[in-house]
C-alpha cells in the first residue's frame, strides 16, 4: 500500500471531494485524521472507512479558530506525526450575483474565509512537519479561469495559490512539499 504507515489529516472531510479523498487514502493505507464542522458527516466517512477495514479518527474543527486548530494538529502529530494535510474547506462563496450588484462584505467573505482558513492550517500542520523534515501540504481550491456571477471566488483562489507559493517557498527548505490543486472540471 502506498500509503501505509502514513498519517493523513483530511480537512472538509465530510464534504464530496474531502471525503473521496479521505477514503482514497486510507484505501492505501493511511490512518486518517477527519476533520469538519459538521460532525455527523465526518462520522458517517469514518463508518464508510471503517467498514472497509481503514482506520479514521473523527475530530470537530472550526479552521477559523486558529487555536482549535493548533490543538488539532498537536494532538494529531502527539502519535506518528503529519505526513499529508489535505485541505477541501469550502469558501462559503456567494454565486449568482453579478459584482456590480454584490455588498463588498458579501464579495471578501470567501478571500477572507479561504485564506484565514488555509493559512490556519497550513501553519499549524507546517509546524510539526517542518520539525519532521517530511510532509506535503495540498490546498484544494478552484479553477484558473474567471467566470461571471461567482462573486469572490475567484478572487480567493487567487490569493490561495499566492499562499501556497509563498508556503512553498518557506517550508520547501525544510522538506515539506505545499501544492494547489484545482478543483475537478475547472478550466
Amino acid at each position: 500500500m502506498l500509503l501505509e504507515t502514513k498519517t493523513a489529516i483530511v480537512y472538509g472531510a465530510g464534504g464530496a471531494i474531502g471525503s473521496a479523498v479521505a477514503r482514497a487514502y486510507a484505501r492505501e493505507g493511511a490512518t486518517v485524521h477527519l476533520a469538519g464542522r459538521t460532525r455527523s458527516t465526518l462520522d458517517e466517512v469514518a463508518q464508510r472507512i471503517r467498514h472497509d477495514g481503514g482506520v479514521a479518527h473523527v475530530t470537530q474543527v472550526d479552521v477559523l479558530d486558529r487555536a482549535a486548530v493548533e490543538r488539532h494538529a498537536d494532538d494529531v502529530a502527539a502519535g506518528r506525526g503529519v505526513d499529508i494535510c489535505f485541505n477541501a474547506t469550502s469558501n462559503d462563496d456567494v454565486q449568482g450575483t453579478p459584482l456590480l450588484a454584490m455588498p463588498f462584505e458579501e464579495f471578501l467573505r470567501p478571500v477572507t474565509k479561504a485564506v484565514t482558513a488555509h493559512f490556519n492550517v497550513a501553519v499549524a500542520v507546517g509546524r510539526h512537519m517542518t520539525r519532521s523534515g517530511r510532509g506535503v501540504i495540498l490546498v484544494m481550491a478552484g479553477g484558473r479561469e474567471a467566470i461571471p456571477r461567482l462573486g469572490g471566488s475567484h478572487v480567493a483562489w487567487a490569493a490561495l495559490a499566492g499562499l501556497c507559493r509563498q508556503l512553498a517557498a518557506e517550508f520547501g527548505p525544510y522538506g515539506v512539499r505545499v501544492s494547489w490543486l484545482l478543483s475537478p472540471g475547472s478550466p
